[in-house]
């Protein structure tokens, strides 16, 4: 199943309840003032979609940031918001792609069967002159049976055995960070890497607002000496860019990606963490 879809194959589909649009589009750590994206939301958002905020929906007895909640609270949440698993479910965000993956990527570890995401996002939907709403949007409660896919989501023993077994892990934060040349966003955090990993800024990934094509992915994962057919793992600060590379790897044809929930923020504060810097 191609994850992608075009503004055309949504507007085809914009009126059959079985579609849900979720807007999924998160501030980026470390910018200030920080957006509100709830707010644009409010003010514009492809008609019918539902804001899917990604750190309310995110597991909040622990102190790390966007960690995936349990499958119970997810199956709440979503019936709450109207979201059935066996909807036909479109992720999209207001600008660019940094968020959205994340939505994708939550949706389907927890059970969703047909999660796509929106080529382009809302730019995209605007530049094809489609109509768009503001206000809130309130769907009929529905049932949300969540699974988790517990091969998907790596935790912190996880991600040690991988770096002991020196798989691949790829690393989405900027190639400073990865380097430890440049600071962390979340104070208190070195910045640096895990041994053995590979750096993919996720916005390598990126091109005019949206993923590069197939192909274009598939060099960049080549230059990179990366191995689609070998397991992979991604991380990042804290779990979001990680699921762009999830999507980007999947689009290039990898079939064993998993993604280390609690990445930089997890790892790099507990005391044992070997930490690599290239200065």
């Amino acid at each position: 199943m191609d994850p992608l879809v075009t503004p055309a194959w949504l507007a085809a589909r914009l009126e059959n309840p079985n579609t849900i649009i979720l807007d999924a589009t998160l501030p980026n750590v470390g910018v200030t003032p920080a957006i509100d994206t709830h707010a644009r939301y409010l003010a514009n958002h492809i008609p019918g979609a539902i804001f899917f905020d990604i750190e309310e929906l995110s597991d909040h007895s622990t102190p790390l940031p966007h960690m995936l909640p349990t499958a119970e609270a997810f199956s709440r949440s979503m019936s709450t918001l109207g979201v059935a698993d066996n909807a036909t479910i479109v992720v999209y965000e207001q600008e660019g792609v940094f968020s959205a993956p994340r939505a994708w990527w939550m949706l389907r570890t927890l059970g969703a069967q047909k999660v796509y995401l929106l080529d382009g996002g809302l730019r995209a939907w605007t530049e094809a002159n489609l109509p768009t709403e503001s206000g809130p949007v309130l769907r009929v409660q529905s049932t949300f049976r969540a699974n988790r896919h517990h091969e998907a989501v790596k935790d912190l023993t996880q991600l040690k055995e991988k770096i002991t077994a020196r798989q691949q892990i790829l690393d989405a934060r900027s190639a400073g960070r990865f380097n430890g040349t440049a600071p962390e966003p979340r104070p208190g955090l070195s910045s640096g890497h895990m041994p053995g990993a590979i750096s993919v800024p996720f916005t390598e990934l990126v091109e005019d607002g949206r993923l590069k094509p197939a192909d274009k992915l598939q060099q960049l994962f080549a230059a990179k000496k990366i191995d689609l057919h070998q397991p992979i793992t991604t991380t990042c600060g804290s779990g979001v860019t990680a699921a762009v590379i999830a999507l980007g790897l999947e689009l290039a044809g990898a079939k064993d990606v998993s993604l280390y929930d609690g990445s930089w923020a997890e790892y790099a504060q507990q005391p044992e963490s070997f930490i690599e810097k290239t200065i």
